[in-house]
């Protein structure tokens, strides 16, 4: 999979060293020269120092190729701009935006990206629900927030040695892993058995949350 990022910053770097050790190729495109300089020192990245919203930089980044593009950068206009000529690109298959100021988001979907992202909404989402449910120890929001990533600590006895495919999947919620004493992850087996106060991670739909936490804590 080729993957071609606009913008160098936090969120463009961090995202392109990801998918990176993940085996995918990655381009970013990064108008600032020193940004682009440091940008390039990180391994198995190619930079192209440039404005994004040109066609021939885009061509340059050899954009026929790419199956996702990613429009990263702090400004709007660029993002939206770039990911307009992106559409004219058939072999992409995905377009993901960053939207800095959230009244712009309908103008993203009106052209049709894909995905749209708000660093701001989703720090916010992700503080509001860690202060309001205190009791899971890491929350991660799944399908545009329908769907949650829970993982907690099993405090409750009645499930203490039951196995763990007896309790799921169910219709609102999957127990999709559990640790050991070491933190070792393990897929729930036939004879996986919930032990006393380990951790475990529950994918579960986002309206059943209290009852899921109550249930194991």
């Amino acid at each position: 999979m080729y993957v071609i990022i606009v913008g160098a910053g936090r969120v463009g770097i961090n995202l392109s060293d990801s998918l990176v050790k993940e085996g995918l190729d990655v381009t970013i495109i990064e108008s600032d020269p020193v940004i682009s300089k440091e940008a390039a020192e990180h391994d198995g990245v190619m930079v192209i120092n440039g404005d994004a919203t040109s066609v021939q930089i885009l061509e340059d980044a050899e954009i026929a190729d790419a199956d996702v593009f990613v429009a990263a950068t702090g400004d709007d206009k660029v993002n939206l701009l770039s990911s307009v000529l992106s559409l004219s690109y058939d072999n992409i298959t995905k377009r993901i935006a960053r939207v800095n100021d959230l009244e712009h988001e309908n103008a993203f979907k009106n052209v049709g990206i894909d995905i749209t992202v708000s660093p701001e909404a989703s720090v916010a989402t992700y503080l509001e629900r860690l202060i309001t449910r205190p009791k899971i120890a890491d929350l991660i929001v799944l399908g545009r927030g329908s769907t949650e990533l829970l993982e907690l600590e099993l405090e409750n006895k009645k499930y203490f040695g039951k196995r763990v495919l007896d309790y799921s999947p169910t219709e609102n919620y999957i127990v999709c892993a559990v640790y050991d004493e070491d933190g070792e992850l393990s897929i729930p087996q036939e004879d996986t058995v919930f032990q006393p106060n380990q951790k475990i991670s529950v994918i579960t739909k986002s309206d059943y949350v209290k009852q899921v936490t109550k249930k194991f804590t």
